[in-house]
């Protein structure tokens, strides 16, 4: 950590997002000269290259989403990795998210505004080291600052339990009625403490499933995104226009980029949701059936290029070029509260998991799908039972209730990082779990590695580091 910096929002014009900071005409580089609200809106442009960029892509890879198929794509899918693949995430963690929200947090106090602008700076801190530990498992926390040169790292499960007290703390915070940060400066919500709160209590929840305290993230969903009836019109997601420099970043990657040969979507995840037999390449996967059609899905998510199955940008497509990419959706808000309460009780995960549905089957998150190519039925119990559709291979009613609600979230959460964790978390739960093989060899990928900037400056750097294949404690 000691040649961190605090990033200059403008270098993020290469990832994207220009327009949304093309005014900012204070040097965020000098914190004595940047009002904070310039230092949040950095921190909230390279949340979006954390969340939707690189890591989700190297995530959906690990989590058997995507297939890389030529260089630093095809090394990582056959598990060819150092330090330094992950040495970007490290940096963007660290120095692009972190630096700048301390920063903007630290400026607001001493100009004696606290309140909502706080509490979202609280919630991107959250979200950033949230993300951070999930993926490379013990992290500095305390000292993940500048004024620590070799700051040590802290243990996952302790890290987690921070990062839920600054959501607490972050709620009170947004509560406060005082502080909202200047019109135009807040990328997400404007400064919107009523979305902030309900984004803290997804993230909560998001956080307890990781850990497996599957009650209290039934307890903090029920306040989560959608909670007042506003269903998904308070997710998180990066805007995104209709430049170049500012689109959407799957757009950059496979239409823009000169890497977009490297990477496609995987035949398992293509298989899911093809309901065309001549072209599923195992049509035995296909989820659908007498109440469901994934057509208008698939034709969202995915497209046939001369390379093969990839995301789909074009119009109304997934990675459209203005599309927002989510990042903490209502969706997923809907599917902890089905998965966390099938875990306590069937008849509250059916509830819950129809509620997903009802909300699909007016076109959900999918853009101006072709209605005749969308059917979400509601599910009863009778169909979990054994020879149920959902349930043909005869396991117990509970379990088939949550092989499908892990499955619809894996395919709801497609291309974020959110699936690799699913992956990784319920991998012991050989009946119900996603059924991912390891690309080579017989295990599955488990972790990002520490960025090798760090093991060569931290002197407290874990010794020995961590294996790609070695469990974080979460997952043990």
């Amino acid at each position: 950590m000691k040649k961190l910096i605090i990033i200059n929002v403008l270098s993020l014009l290469v990832f994207g997002c220009s327009e949304m900071v093309e005014d900012l005409n204070q040097n965020p580089n000098n914190p004595t000269s940047a009002p904070y609200e310039y230092t949040l809106t950095g921190a909230e442009v390279a949340t979006i290259v954390l969340q939707t960029g690189e890591p989700a892509r190297e995530s959906g890879i690990m989590a058997g989403q995507f297939t890389g198929i030529d260089r630093q794509h095809l090394a990582l899918n056959n598990y060819l990795v150092t330090a330094t693949t992950f040495d970007p995430t490290w940096r963007t963690v660290f120095r692009d998210v972190l630096r700048n929200v301390r920063v903007a947090k630290e400026a607001a106090i001493e100009n004696g505004i606290d309140g909502i602008a706080v509490g979202i700076l609280q919630v991107l801190e959250a979200l950033d080291l949230g993300t951070a530990t999930s993926l490379f498992g013990d992290i500095p926390y305390d000292q993940a600052d500048l004024e620590f040169a070799n700051p040590e790292f802290e243990s996952q499960i302790a890290v987690y339990g921070k990062i839920q007290t600054l959501l607490n703390d972050a709620i009170v915070n947004l509560a406060s009625g005082t502080g909202r940060p200047p019109a135009n400066t807040e990328i997400y919500f404007d400064g919107n403490p009523v979305a902030w709160t309900q984004v803290a209590y997804t993230l909560k929840a998001r956080f307890y499933m990781q850990t497996k305290n599957y009650p209290a993230a039934y307890t903090a969903a029920l306040n989560g995104i959608g909670s007042n009836g506003s269903t998904d019109a308070n997710n998180m997601k990066s805007p995104h226009g209709t430049a170049t420099d500012d689109a959407n970043l799957y757009y950059q990657f496979f239409a823009l980029a000169s890497r977009k040969n490297d990477l496609v979507v995987s035949d398992y995840f293509a298989s899911l949701i093809n309901s065309n037999t001549a072209t599923n390449p195992i049509p035995a996967n296909y989820r659908g059936n007498s109440k469901t059609n994934e057509t208008a899905r698939y034709n969202y998510l995915l497209q046939t290029t001369l390379v093969g199955i990839q995301p789909n940008f074009n119009t109304n497509g997934f990675a459209q070029i203005d599309a927002p990419c989510q990042i903490v959706t209502y969706a997923e808000n809907l599917l902890i509260l089905a998965e966390a309460g099938a875990r306590a009780n069937f008849a509250t995960g059916l509830e819950h998991l129809n509620t997903f549905r009802a909300y699909m089957a007016s076109g959900g998150y999918l853009t101006n799908p072709a209605m005749t190519n969308v059917k979400y039925d509601p599910y009863v119990s009778a169909d979990f039972d054994t020879l149920g559709i959902e349930n043909m291979d005869g396991i117990s009613r509970d379990n088939a209730l949550l092989r499908e609600i892990l499955e619809e979230r894996y395919v709801t959460l497609f291309g974020q990082i959110e699936v690799f964790n699913d992956t990784r978390r319920t991998q012991d739960e050989i009946i119900i779990r996603v059924p991912i093989v390891p690309n080579v060899g017989s295990d599955l990928p488990q972790r990002f590695l520490i960025g090798n900037s760090e093991i060569d400056s931290n002197n407290n750097t874990p010794n020995p580091i961590p294996g790609f294949f070695e469990r974080t404690s979460v997952n043990q």
